[in-house]
């Protein structure tokens, strides 16, 4: 009887492989922070909606009507990513300014916060920040080196 089954090996000896190779990149668009853009997403959806979330909507007027519209600003960057990266991800860096504004803006924006609210809005600033800066330091190294 005929052994059908084929080996496991290394595809990379496979004649199709430069070719599926080039044409991956091609969809990918030299997108190396893929899974970056959920993660952003739903940081902008969690910020849209915490005021409503912690119950401070009474207390901190100000600040829910300030969290509703940078959790949205924050969604649309991540779908930016998602829909032209190769043109959005320049913008990674103003998502690190957002990060340093949702920190700060407790203090700005609302009027005698507490503790809850502070710590809200330094969380979400801080993984603003974090996921903005790995945004931009992995597209910084994947840009084409002229």
């Amino acid at each position: 009887m005929a052994n059908v089954s084929h080996p496991r090996g290394d595809i990379r000896s496979h004649p199709d492989a430069p070719e599926m190779r080039a044409r991956y990149d091609r969809v990918l668009g030299g997108r190396d922070v893929a899974l970056v853009d959920g993660p952003v997403f739903l940081l902008g959806l969690y910020c849209a909606v915490s005021p409503w979330i912690l119950h401070y909507t009474t207390s901190q007027p100000a600040l829910v009507t300030h969290n509703l519209v940078v959790g949205i600003a924050i969604g649309v960057l991540a779908l930016g990513f998602t829909a032209a990266p190769a043109r959005m991800y320049g913008l990674s860096w103003a998502m690190c300014a957002v990060g340093v504004w949702m920190i700060i803006s407790p203090w700005i924006v609302g009027s005698s916060p507490d503790a809850g609210v502070i710590w809200n809005n330094v969380v979400i600033g801080a993984l603003a920040v974090v996921l903005g800066a790995s945004c931009a330091v992995t597209a910084a190294r994947s840009a084409p080196k002229p």
